[in-house]
């Protein structure tokens, strides 16, 4: 376990960090503490909260205006609450798209999973135009229980569904302007998270699933027996080695994660469900949303468990990875890691065509409020993401940051996504930064009703990690890192003063004062 700093080193240190980080200065080099300080702000605890398949304007077109019909949960903004970069009545009355936007109802929340391939999404984007989403990303046919109807693709929840989330944007600090680092679905998403790196797959080319070495779509990790057919490993670190080579306490957190059928003779099985709001049995466990199963040095192939609960976060035979429940162990042993990443079941992990905004609301906010009410909330963060847009209508496009020339593309011209210019370390495919996603700091250190307009993406996260508990050390090697913008302005470090916000899971709104 990190060690704590004393409540006078947090004070003197705290501006000469807010000062380091901004500057781009390793800010543990400005604080003052030296003996005491082990992190480069007061956060001593970061959970990282990755959930699934959301554009901003899916979620937060209409922030923080709701329609507030009779029988839904009512959402009324507080006065000043900043306005974010949403849906203008242009946009929901004569929109560039095939389609005008149109509110999904809380009675509404199973939806169709829509197109969110590399390919697809670049042609929505339409060289920034951001016309073409029903033509490319739409998905026009599913199932029931989940709706399906023309122009879905442009629809958006408001306040009386994504209650919750909108009551956590008005109590702390959230983002505008928060991208995923390149286009395409769950795991490019997922890899970039902890290592800013989708390029260095084994083999080099699996179908539509990895091309040229970068991986675009959603094969398996090789290092898990819970995986399917297809599957590659990922080469050069991640984050969870850095931190290891520090001595810092992390892990990874999944449902699903410990197996029905341990490994003996045969594989392990991950074979536990759920059911969701609309009746339908869900397996609680994706292996293509568990990035560390992608590489050797951080996999735990058999989902051993930890040895003790006193070694969670420590490296054993778990080796750092580990079922959702192990979570609840560590802090209610308060034994909670520097570092930890959480991934829902997937009945709860948002994700439309198995998971909705009803599900998600209930592990979100049965999550933060164990949280706050820990002993260890006065120092912990709490990130909110998402993996990847599922391809929804987002009106605003991206600043493209890393071009790639490859028959992939197509944001720009036909094999061309932003410039002819030479990628990032020359590796094509990563082109990026891809769409619009929800980002949200919640912290007793986390600027009150705070909408951040920095350019920030996926490998923003990675970058906070790096910056508080390891000096500044980047993955290196043409990792996103070296470019991601910092979660720092969502923050103020002198500051401790946001208070507990305990929400209703089911409808989201405050319980307690």
């Amino acid at each position: 376990m990190t060690r704590r700093r004393t409540r006078l080193g947090v004070i003197a240190a705290a501006a000469a960090v807010a000062a380091a980080l901004a500057s781009g200065v390793p800010a543990a080099a400005g604080a003052t503490d030296h003996a005491e300080q082990t992190t480069a702000t007061p956060i001593e605890h970061l959970v990282v909260i990755f959930q699934e398949n959301v554009s901003f304007d899916h979620y937060f077109g209409t922030y923080p205006n709701a329609t507030n019909p009779a029988g839904e949960p009512a959402f009324h903004a507080a006065p000043h609450t900043p306005t974010v970069n949403g849906l203008t009545p242009a946009l929901l009355t004569h929109n560039p798209n095939a389609d005008n936007p149109m509110r999904l109802d809380r009675s509404e929340p199973l939806t169709c999973d829509q197109n969110h391939d590399y390919t697809a999404e670049q042609k929505a984007f339409d060289g920034g135009k951001m016309d073409k989403f029903v033509e490319n990303t739409q998905t026009t046919s599913c199932a029931p229980p989940d709706i399906s109807k023309p122009g879905l693709v442009m629809d958006y929840y408001d306040g009386n569904t994504v209650t919750a989330l909108w009551n956590y944007a008005q109590h702390f600090a959230m983002s505008d302007n928060s991208y995923n680092t390149v286009f395409g679905p769950s795991t490019p998403g997922a890899l970039n998270l902890i290592s800013g790196q989708t390029h260095g797959a084994t083999p080099p080319t699996v179908g539509n699933e990895v091309v040229n070495g970068s991986v675009i779509g959603d094969p398996d990790p090789t290092f898990d027996d819970c995986s399917g057919a297809t599957t590659v490993a990922m080469s050069g670190p991640n984050i969870g080695d850095l931190l290891n080579t520090k001595g810092t306490t992390w892990g990874f957190f999944q449902g699903g994660f410990r197996p029905t059928t341990p490994a003996t003779n045969t594989k392990a099985a991950c074979k536990s469900s759920h059911t969701n709001i609309g009746g339908a049995v869900v397996t609680d466990y994706s292996a293509h949303h568990q990035p560390f199963q992608y590489y050797k040095s951080t996999a735990n192939p058999q989902h051993l468990p930890p040895s003790s609960a006193a070694m969670i976060g420590q490296t054993d035979a778990a080796n750092h990875q580990y079922d959702l429940a192990d979570f609840t162990t560590a802090l209610h042993n308060h034994n909670l890691p520097a570092v930890s990443f959480l991934k829902a079941a997937k009945y709860q992990d948002g994700h439309p065509g198995y998971s909705d905004p009803l599900d998600e609301q209930h592990f979100v906010v049965n999550t933060l409020n164990a949280l706050q009410k820990s002993k260890d909330w006065r120092s912990t963060a709490v990130v909110i993401a998402y993996d990847d847009s599922d391809g929804w209508y987002d009106h605003q496009p991206s600043p493209i940051v890393n071009p790639s020339q490859s028959a992939q593309d197509a944001l720009t011209a036909p094999g061309v996504c932003g410039s002819t210019a030479t990628p990032l370390a020359g590796f094509q495919d990563r082109c990026g930064y891809g769409p619009r996603t929800p980002l949200l700091v919640i912290s007793p250190y986390a600027k009150r009703n705070f909408v951040d307009h920095t350019i920030t993406d996926q490998s923003s996260i990675l970058r906070f990690i790096e910056d508080n508990w390891l000096e500044g050390q980047r993955i290196g090697g043409g990792s996103f890192d070296a470019l991601a913008g910092r979660l720092t302005p969502m923050f103020d470090f002198n500051d401790r003063g946001n208070g507990r916000f305990i929400l209703d899971p089911t409808n989201g709104t405050r319980t307690e004062e």
